[in-house]
């Protein structure tokens, strides 16, 4: 690759790496080392194999102790900015009543609209730089952060302002604009389907969000509780009208159709799944839509519909997993207990837990620079305490993160 000498050279050597690369299981390399110039990776490959061009223009030398090194984590689905918990719903399921029943009740999501709305974009942001913190723990080096619990123009904008904040705090975020998640209390009692109007009104917003700079992408909520495939639609073509990629939270709670809506318009995920057909799954691998899965929803949920995980991996559709991270339904700050609970209640293999939770997350997100360890690629990366990468989804609750490397910056935790 080319280079510039300007840029500072790191050596991270003596490490044993999972590139996700390549032919062999995980893409291992023992032996292995990583020129790191700037925010990219310059080279990674066996250590007696350094060319010396490289060897020769290190400035800095790294040694992890034949710690494992794999691509950063990438969460590719969080609610991270929101006011409030919802721990008392979470109460009311373990006495048997279902999110349906509180949603319908205006617990559910519009609680969260309304304890979001009574803070300002401080304590918004700070509340969700906490919980980002505990991602970074966990070796996370891109998240996506969804709005949602705004639903009207100022509120989320205030909570994509939060999410572009988020950015500054060594982590890449990119901001999603969940424009269909619920209906505002406003809406009630107008004529007609009040989501109809909530759709015309959400459109509306998202060309002003847009020229704001504050949206990557374009998501709604497609459930009987949520909004119809009609409305998902008028969102959709508005969105691909000003360019912008679209993802759905499709097929959770019932089939809607929502995969295939979304592999319509060539979405970049369809998320949840759990009641997904065999029309949506082949519908997603014709337009390489990936399938995001969410145990952790799943698993708060006390749900029994597993996702047609089998059927995903005989057509070839990429599977990614997050953590879902929000206050009603996944309260999840842990990718890699995500990673086991893909494992342990879904069939996962561990290699593709990983691999969910970069590579395949990253095209999630409509990024094709990381998620690998390559040369070219972005610098991100996590050294880990493990004797081999399929620990990482073994332990409950155990975080045995040595090192986050984020653009070619190290947090500083070996040092420390």
């Amino acid at each position: 690759m080319s280079s510039s000498p300007d840029l500072p050279i790191t050596l991270w050597r003596d490490l044993r790496a999972a590139t996700l690369a390549g032919d062999a299981a995980w893409g291992a390399i023992d032996n292995a080392c990583l020129v790191v110039q700037g925010d990219r990776l310059a080279w990674v490959g066996p250590l007696p194999e350094l060319p010396p061009e490289w060897a020769s223009r290190v400035n800095d030398e790294v040694h992890v102790d034949n710690a494992w090194v794999t691509p950063g984590l990438v969460d590719c689905h969080t609610h991270l900015v929101y006011g409030g918990t919802r721990a008392h719903e979470h109460e009311l399921r373990l006495q048997g009543v279902s999110y349906e029943q509180i949603a319908r009740a205006g617990g559910g999501i519009r609680s969260t609209v309304a304890a979001t709305r009574s803070l300002d974009e401080e304590a918004l942001c700070q509340a969700a730089a906490r919980r980002l913190r505990q991602l970074q723990a966990d070796g996370v080096t891109t998240v996506e952060v969804k709005s949602g619990y705004g639903l009207s123009l100022d509120d989320e904008r205030r909570m994509l302002r939060v999410a572009r904040r988020l950015g500054r705090e060594g982590m890449d975020v990119r901001s999603t604009y969940l424009a269909l998640h619920a209906v505002p209390p406003e809406f009630d009692g107008r004529p007609g389907d009040a989501r109809d109007g909530y759709t015309e009104a959400a459109c509306q917003w998202l060309d002003t969000l847009h020229a704001e700079g504050l949206v990557d992408a374009v998501d709604a909520f497609c459930e009987r509780i949520g909004f119809t495939p009609g409305q998902v639609t008028r969102l959709f073509q508005h969105a691909e009208g000003l360019g912008l990629p679209v993802k759905l939270h499709a097929e959770q709670l019932s089939d809607q159709g929502g995969a295939a809506l979304a592999a319509e318009f060539g979405a970049l995920s369809a998320d949840h799944l759990e009641w997904l057909s065999e029309a949506g799954i082949q519908a997603m691998a014709q337009a390489g839509t990936v399938a995001v899965l969410l145990p952790g929803a799943y698993l708060t949920l006390k749900d029994t519909h597993l996702p047609p995980v089998a059927a995903l991996r005989a057509a070839g559709v990429p599977m990614a997993v997050a953590t879902d991270h929000n206050p009603g339904s996944s309260p999840a700050l842990s990718l890699t207990l995500m990673m086991n609970l893909a494992c342990t209640l879904f069939g996962l293999t561990p290699e593709e837990a990983l691999r969910g939770c970069t590579h395949v997350a990253a095209k999630a997100l409509g990024l094709h620079d990381r998620g690998r360890l390559q040369a070219g690629l972005r610098a991100d990366f996590s050294v880990w305490d493990v004797e081999h990468p399929r620990e990482l989804s073994y332990w409950l609750g155990h975080r045995p993160l040595l090192e986050r490397v984020h653009a070619g910056r190290a947090d500083g935790r070996l040092a420390a």
